[in-house]
Parts: structure tokens; C-alpha cells; sequence
């Protein structure tokens, strides 16, 4: 079994995701002109009044921090780790390559997930790539064929995963057997999922600023006790990204591609670019300005503070400590950055770090079920017996997650990002000249001093494909 996960794990990204990745991130990065530059401040400013909601929606903010919670899990803490040990500090590198491109990719596919969203029977807002496939594409298929692999990505392997390294960091810094974390870890998860999207929304938005504010600011601190380093740390990374430190040896090929890999690999779980997992959430919103295009620009805010700021942190922390020199044989992700962060603040780093590790995961499972809540609905599984089973599903990966094998969990939830991740982008692809129409209209009406708001009638040909009443014409026009 192990060899076969490999095997599917070796065709997938050592051929296919990168170049469909890459691809798909540098057209949608020259199409929109390098909108993560250009419009870089614009970001931010979205957010002035993102606070604001109605009852058919959650705010812009409570869908960005729901998709941070998502994002900023342990791939942060433990998949910065693993990048390292596995292809080295230019793995770095090919993170804020892939972070970079993939706020372009982030842009157009939560654009298109607003412009397609429908109304579930609550009158709640919902949306996502399933919806823009079987409404932009007439391609139903598609949106289940995507749906179901979400269910088995984020309903399940995923939550494997952030069990996986809450029970591990525990482990490490207090001693404590992994059942009993998974148990804690079950009951305090049901006490949110049960409660639906607009629960976890709420929760994300009180945990989410706090916890990424607090990591950061300790990271730094560090950074600021081990700034000489810096520079020298920046130069390892980018001569390690194109084989420079390995030529010596005769490893250049295998040095590269290690570090891309590796880069790419956790650099898409992180920031979740192209994914399509993102747009679940930001379907959810009530934009503000009244465009899909604003959501655009506020899940590639969320995209840069997960992977460039959050990851970036946390390499820098490993990288400054020196824990990666002569790491132990069986060192595992987790236990490097608490090595790491117990180097460099003394022996209170360790527990931090298992404290910052609950806490990112946990808000990832509750913001993950969100996304598989979301597509069960467009399954038309949402009864309420289906989805307490879902649920109970759901809680019993949490557990397994808690007990099983870190490598065999990561080379799962590998898998099942892959395949979401190629369904989604041929989707985004196909659709993206309706992605760059909204972000000239968008851009244009803020050009004119205007508030940018959507109006239907400048858009006849989407007529038939948008639910009725979900966007209406602007009294602008």
C-alpha cells in the first residue's frame, strides 16, 4: 500500500501539478498584469469595511480568517519543517515562488466562486468550484467529480494531518499519550462543526488574528536576537534553490528538484492557491465593495500572510537556530521547529510551540469541515442525518490522525490535493476570461472614483448561468 501511495505520489508532482501549477499561476499573473504588485496596497484596504455582513452572508473578514484558519495550520509549523529536512533550505525559495504566483491564482478563483454562488434552502450563501463548474462550464459532473475528492482532501485526510501533529507536538513538549489528545481534540471539534459554517466563522474570527499575531511576534523577536544572520540565512536560501551549494558534490539535479518539490509541495498546502478550497469560503461572503472581484483581492491577502509571512517565519526560526546542521536521523517535522524554538528562547520553546500547533490545527479542522460541509450541500447530501454521519466521519480521522504515522498521513493528504488541485485549475483555466472581464470592471470603476459595484446588465452573456436574484442591476447604471 505504501509503495502505491509513492508511486501516485511520484507521477502526480514530479510531472504533472508542477507544471499544471506553475502554468496556470505565471498566465494568470501576466493576464492580470502582476496584480499581486499592482494592487498590492489595495489588499489592505478591502478590509476597511470588511466587518459588514447581512443575513444571507458572513463579512469579508470572517471569510478571510476562515480561510486562514484553513491555511495556517501545521503546515506552517510542521511542513516548513519537512520541506527543510527534505530538500533543503531552497525549498524556501520555491514556496514564496509558488506563494507568490498563487495569489494571482487565489484572485481568480474566489472572483469566479462570488460571481457564481448560489442560496442553499436557509437563504445562506453558498459557493465554490463545484458551483462555477456546474454553472460557468455546464459541467455537473465535474463539480461532483471535484466535490468528492474535497469530501476525502479536507473532510477527512486533512484533518488527519492537523490531528496528526497536534498529538505529536503534545508528545514532545508534556509527555501525553496521543489517545488522549485525540479524544480532547474530537469533543472540542464537535462542540464547533455541529454548529455549522456560520459557528465556525465565528470562532475563526476570534482565534485567527491572535494566534498569527502572537507567532509572529516572537518570530520576530528571534529574528531581531539573530538579525546578523540574516543575510547569510537569504544567501543559503537562494544558492540552495538553483544548486549552487550542491555542484561541489555532483548533485545538482537531485538538489533542485528536491528543493522544488518539496517547495511546491507544501507550499500549495499552505497557501492553498489553485486548490480550490478557498473559494468554498469566499462564496460565503457578503463583498464589500458589492463585487466579486473584492473577495478576489481578499483571499490573495490571505494567501501572501499565509505562506510569505506565516512560513516564512517559521524557516527563519529553524534556519537561525542552526537545528538544521546536523539534524537526528528520525527527527520528524514537528519536533525540528520545537528543537528550533527551544534553541533559540531556552526551554519554554518547545511547549510554545505545541501550544501554537493545537491552535493552528484545530482552527484548520473546524474551517476544513466548513469546505466539505459546503460541497456535501452541492451533492445534495445535506440532509440532516447525512450530515451528523459526515460529521462522525469527520471526527473519527481526527482520531485516527492522532495515532497513525506522519509520513504515510502526509503522503495521503499529497494525493488528495493533487487531484483537487488539477480539477480546479482546468476549471479556472476555462473560465478565466470572465475572471480578467471583473477585474477590469473592478478596477476601472475605482479609476472613476467610483464604490465598484457588479451590475448584471453589463454582463448579458452570464444571464443564464447566474442564479436569479443573487445579483441585481446597480442603481449606478
Amino acid at each position: 500500500m505504501t509503495d502505491l501511495i509513492n508511486f501516485i505520489n511520484n507521477i502526480l508532482w514530479s510531472s504533472v501539478l508542477i507544471y499544471l501549477l506553475l502554468g496556470a499561476g505565471i498566465y494568470f499573473t501576466l493576464r492580470t498584469r502582476f496584480i499581486q504588485i499592482r494592487h498590492f496596497n489595495h489588499m489592505f484596504s478591502v478590509l476597511k469595511n470588511s466587518t459588514k455582513s447581512d443575513g444571507a452572508g458572513i463579512s469579508s473578514f470572517q471569510a478571510l480568517c476562515t480561510s486562514l484558519a484553513a491555511r495556517v495550520g501545521t503546515n506552517n509549523l510542521t511542513g516548513v519543517a519537512i520541506a527543510l529536512t527534505a530538500g533543503g533550505p531552497g525549498a524556501i525559495f520555491w514556496m514564496w515562488a509558488i506563494a507568490f504566483i498563487g495569489m494571482a491564482t487565489s484572485f481568480i478563483e474566489s472572483t469566479l466562486a462570488q460571481l457564481y454562488k448560489t442560496k442553499d434552502d436557509n437563504g445562506h450563501y453558498r459557493g465554490g468550484p463545484a458551483y462555477y463548474m456546474e454553472k460557468g462550464l455546464g459541467m455537473r459532473w465535474m463539480g461532483v467529480m471535484f466535490s468528492i475528492f474535497l469530501l476525502i482532501a479536507f473532510g477527512l485526510v486533512f484533518n488527519a494531518v492537523q490531528a496528526n501533529s497536534i498529538a505529536l507536538a503534545s508528545s514532545v513538549a508534556f509527555n501525553i499519550d496521543p489517545m488522549y489528545v485525540g479524544i480532547v481534540l474530537v469533543v472540542l471539534s464537535a462542540m464547533v462543526i455541529f454548529g455549522g459554517i456560520r459557528a465556525i466563522a465565528r470562532v475563526a474570527e476570534k482565534i485567527v488574528p491572535f494566534m498569527a499575531l502572537a507567532y509572529l511576534l516572537l518570530a520576530l523577536w528571534i529574528i531581531g536576537l539573530n538579525i546578523e544572520h540574516m543575510p547569510a540565512i537569504l544567501a543559503l536560501i537562494f544558492k540552495s534553490a538553483f544548486g549552487l551549494q550542491e555542484v561541489a558534490a555532483g548533485t545538482l539535479g537531485y538538489g533542485i528538484s528536491q528543493a522544488m518539490t518539496q517547495g511546491i509541495q507544501r507550499g500549495l498546502f499552505s497557501n492553498e492557491g489553485g486548490m480550490g478550497s478557498a473559494p468554498n469560503v469566499a462564496a460565503s461572503a457578503t463583498p464589500y465593495p458589492p463585487h466579486p472581484a473584492s473577495q478576489g483581492y481578499v483571499q490573495m491577502l490571505g494567501a501572501f500572510v499565509d505562506t510569505i509571512v506565516i512560513c516564512s517565519a517559521t524557516a527563519a526560526i529553524i534556519l537561525a537556530s542552526g537545528a538544521l546542521d546536523n539534524p537526528p536521523s528520525d527527527i520528524s517535522g514537528i519536533d525540528l521547529t520545537q528543537r528550533a524554538m527551544a534553541s533559540a528562547v531556552g526551554s519554554w520553546g518547545a511547549p510554545f510551540v505545541a501550544i501554537a500547533v493545537f491552535l493552528f490545527a484545530f482552527t484548520s479542522i473546524i474551517a476544513n469541515y466548513a469546505y466539505a460541509e459546503n460541497n456535501l450541500i452541492f451533492l445534495k447530501h445535506h440532509h440532516p442525518t447525512k450530515l451528523t454521519i459526515f460529521r462522525c466521519f469527520a471526527l473519527g480521522m481526527v482520531m485516527f490522525g492522532s495515532m497513525a504515522e506522519l509520513s504515510t498521513v502526509w503522503k495521503m493528504a499529497d494525493i488528495s490535493m493533487a487531484l483537487m488541485a488539477i480539477t480546479n485549475l482546468t476549471a479556472i483555466l476555462l473560465l478565466s476570461d470572465v475572471a480578467f472581464k471583473l477585474a477590469k470592471d473592478y478596477n476601472h470603476q475605482r479609476s472613476l472614483g467610483k464604490l465598484p459595484t457588479f451590475d448584471i446588465n453589463h454582463y448579458p452573456e452570464l444571464g443564464s448561468q447566474l442564479e436569479p436574484g443573487i445579483w441585481k442591476p446597480s442603481r449606478q447604471s
